[in-house]
């Protein structure tokens, strides 16, 4: 473990790295899409070096060096977040006595991350087939909702999970959670039909685009009619106030991904909404863990005192 990450891991908290690693691994969601809507996807066309003789873009005759910059750079945030996911590690190490789960969970982020990577190459070495690009962001959406599980049980006890609201409203939220990962394969297919493939040489699915994005923005109103449901059941059964504006604020981040959907569908599919869009995507992503998260909790279990200790107390 290099220095300047045991670093990081002594000055800040389990909570704090946790919640870095989420918004790390969003962050190479987002740049993983600018690779692709900018035709990036081939910029360094040889894993794991960029070129055949070099590990950096170097130039070269038939690729732009913006093309390389663009997917150099993509590559180089594995490296941060990596860097992130190994403070998780050093953190949940030193607490491994009382907080085994914690490590465990933890050390799903090394091992996700380098999966990624390792997957990276598979993307490159089939030319950016949308089968395997596709893939590569549900892998990052399952690791991010690793993090945030670190995240949420970093700050909760080690008590049996207890729910903050009515078992029924606990139950509607598990299906939003799977409405809306519906939602993001949808997206997935979409984009992989869609023209934006990451390079002229991409293959596509032979889909059609028209009834692909139906279906998605069908998913789309089936995930916003679910949360509006649980935000009424909230409300109605008076739900503890954290809990209620968790869910408006993943039904505020769903209109707004619903308005940037159907902005970039009428003016053609424009690269920069495109990758706002998935940006929207991941943000919708976290904010229905968040929402999950919140409807139950883990209080810290009080240490059972021993025979003598009690004895002696008497």
């Amino acid at each position: 473990m290099n220095l300047p990450t045991r670093r990081l891991a002594s000055r800040l908290s389990l909570p704090v790295l946790a919640m870095a690693s989420v918004v790390a691994n969003a962050g190479i969601t987002v740049t993983g899409a600018a690779v692709r809507v900018t035709g990036s996807g081939l910029g360094c066309p040889e894993w794991p070096k960029c070129t055949a003789d070099s590990y950096v873009p170097v130039a070269h005759p038939e690729i732009s060096p913006v093309m390389m910059g663009v997917e150099f750079g993509n590559r180089l945030v594995t490296f941060l977040v990596l860097a992130v996911g190994f403070a998780c590690v050093v953190k949940a190490w030193s607490s491994r006595g009382s907080r085994p789960d914690l490590l465990w969970l933890a050390l799903i982020q090394p091992a996700g991350i380098t999966a990624q990577a390792l997957w990276g190459g598979v993307v490159v070495k089939t030319m950016l087939n949308p089968f395997t690009v596709g893939m590569h962001f549900i892998l990052s959406i399952g690791l991010t909702a690793g993090c945030w599980l670190l995240y949420t049980r970093s700050r909760q006890g080690t008590g049996p999970a207890r729910l903050l609201v009515h078992p029924a409203i606990a139950k509607l939220t598990a299906g939003l959670v799977a409405a809306v990962l519906g939602l993001l394969v949808a997206g997935v297919a979409v984009t992989g039909t869609g023209p934006h493939s990451g390079d002229e040489l991409a293959s596509r699915f032979d889909l059609d685009i028209e009834i692909v994005a139906r279906i998605h923005a069908d998913l789309a109103y089936l995930v916003v009619g679910l949360t509006f449901a649980v935000v009424f059941a909230l409300y109605v059964s008076r739900a503890p106030r954290p809990v209620l504006r968790a869910a408006l604020a993943l039904l505020a981040i769903e209109l707004l991904q619903g308005a940037i959907g159907y902005t970039q569908y009428f003016l053609g599919v424009p690269a920069f909404l495109v990758g706002l869009h998935v940006l929207g995507a991941t943000l919708v992503w976290i904010f229905t863990l968040r929402l999950v998260s919140a409807t139950r909790t883990r209080d810290a279990v009080e240490p059972v005192p021993s025979p003598t200790l009690a004895a002696t107390s008497a």
